[in-house]
């Protein structure tokens, strides 16, 4: 089934550097991490204005640099003290919260429109691509609107705020004012072994929903694993870039199992709309098939892709 996977459709875009976001390889634990920081805080300022203007990719964009702000502050609490921190974090959940919902109804029509491509004409009966469209587009258009009233909310004035402080004040963890190249690749390794531990959870786990959910998981932690690598790498240099990649590959294919764990609830519950309906509900059932199968073949992919990232040569650099 030819689905285009994230990293095919998900390009970032090129981050421009700002001013205070190029600390030098020997600064400071607390430098360093205020200067990503810096450069995610800079990112989620400028795309606000195309969230607004509903650009392609925007959503998607400003909840990755969401996700990289809260990975930040979960994964150095040595550096910047969770009691500091805590707040921010909450509200980046909150955002990511808004934003969420509005990228499904982005995702998951796609995903199941390429799912449709892929079956012959002949066995889709009724207006399959039709009903998947109607469904998702009000749906979409309404958790828009909430994240328009939202970004104009004083809560999100509130964050913005937040984050402001925790990009200009001085970090007051224990670790803050220790060398960057000792201290963020303990981070790294922290979060690493959470991944490393979920997923063999994940793999002793039975097939079935406690699986998908436990891959979920498994999924968060190589994101955070990931994030935390791409901040290590402002002094680290190449190992830790080479490193986030390997997690962006595990976290890559975690992705697209969900989505297709996601797309399955979907194809039923279309399903049972068209019968209530009065249509034929054989296609949706081909289609939960279809998604039924990929997110076989996927965890298949994500063994191999963690066995591959998890070697032993991408963390020599880590404590």
């Amino acid at each position: 089934m030819a689905i285009m996977t994230q990293t095919q459709t998900r390009p970032e875009p090129r981050q421009v550097p700002m001013a205070g976001t190029r600390p030098r390889r020997s600064a400071p634990a607390g430098e360093v991490v205020r200067a990503y920081l810096r450069t995610q805080t800079g990112v989620l300022s400028s795309l606000e204005p195309m969230v607004r203007a509903d650009e392609p990719d925007a959503v998607h964009q400003m909840r990755v640099a969401t996700r990289r702000l809260r990975a930040a502050l979960r994964s150095f609490g040595p550096v910047i003290p969770r009691s500091r921190s805590a707040k921010a974090a909450e509200e980046l959940k909150w955002l990511g919260g808004m934003l969420g919902p509005v990228r499904d109804g982005e995702v998951l029509p796609q995903h199941l429109h390429a799912s449709l491509r892929s079956v012959p004409v002949e066995v889709l009966i009724g207006p399959v691509q039709a009903r998947v469209q109607g469904h998702f587009s009000p749906l979409r258009a309404a958790a828009y609107a909430e994240l328009i009233e939202a970004l104009d909310s004083p809560r999100y004035a509130a964050l913005r705020a937040e984050l402001d402080r925790l990009t200009t004040e001085r970090p007051l963890g224990p670790q803050a004012g220790e060398p960057a190249r000792e201290v963020l690749p303990a981070a790294v390794r922290r979060a690493y072994r959470q991944a490393r531990k979920r997923m063999r959870r994940a793999r002793h786990t039975p097939s079935g929903p406690a699986r998908d959910a436990a891959l979920h998981e498994a999924r968060k932690s190589a994101r955070r694993a990931r994030y935390a690598g791409e901040a290590a790498r402002l002094t680290t240099g190449s190992p830790a870039r080479r490193f986030s990649r390997q997690m962006k590959k595990v976290q890559s294919v975690l992705g697209d199992h969900q989505d297709s764990v996601i797309a399955r609830q979907a194809a039923r519950d279309l399903g049972i709309a068209a019968h209530l309906a009065g249509e034929n509900a054989f296609s949706y059932g081909l289609l939960y098939e279809l998604q039924s199968h990929q997110a076989a073949q996927l965890q298949s992919d994500a063994r191999h892709v963690w066995k591959k990232a998890s070697h032993s040569r991408h963390r020599r650099w880590m404590p």
